[in-house]
């Protein structure tokens, strides 16, 4: 199973982005899809989660608000629409399956990572 992220870029302040997250190369069974995000300098940090039925949301304090987690079933496709960027909102974006009922806060519990795509917010 491959996750593959797209749709980064460079934004102004206030401005949005929805990034993708596609699965391709097998079966997908997973419990549930975050993505995370790592700034220069620090370590990489939860953002949002979504159980694979869709019932179920979390965010991170940091976003709750502004951004959105949702998943097309159909298209074995997650996605992380993100409103009111700010600049330290500026990170390379991952996105991770797991197959565990297990805290997908942590990014321990994911056993399937993407490669990323960078997000900039400029001032």
């Amino acid at each position: 199973v491959k996750l593959l992220e797209s749709g980064g870029g460079l934004v102004q302040a206030g401005g949005s982005l929805k990034l993708s997250c596609a699965q391709s190369g097998g079966t997908f069974s997973s419990y549930a899809m975050g993505w995370f995000r790592q700034a220069p300098g620090k370590e990489r940090e939860f953002v949002a989660a979504i159980t694979w039925s869709g019932s179920i949301t979390y965010y991170a304090d940091s976003v709750k608000g502004r951004f959105t987690i949702s998943i097309d079933k159909a298209e074995n496709t997650v996605y992380l629409q993100m409103n009111s960027l700010k600049p330290e909102d500026t990170a390379v974006y991952y996105c991770a399956a797991t197959r565990y009922n297990a805290d997908v806060r942590r990014s321990a519990t994911y056993n399937s990572w993407g490669q990323g795509t960078q997000v900039t917010v400029s001032s």
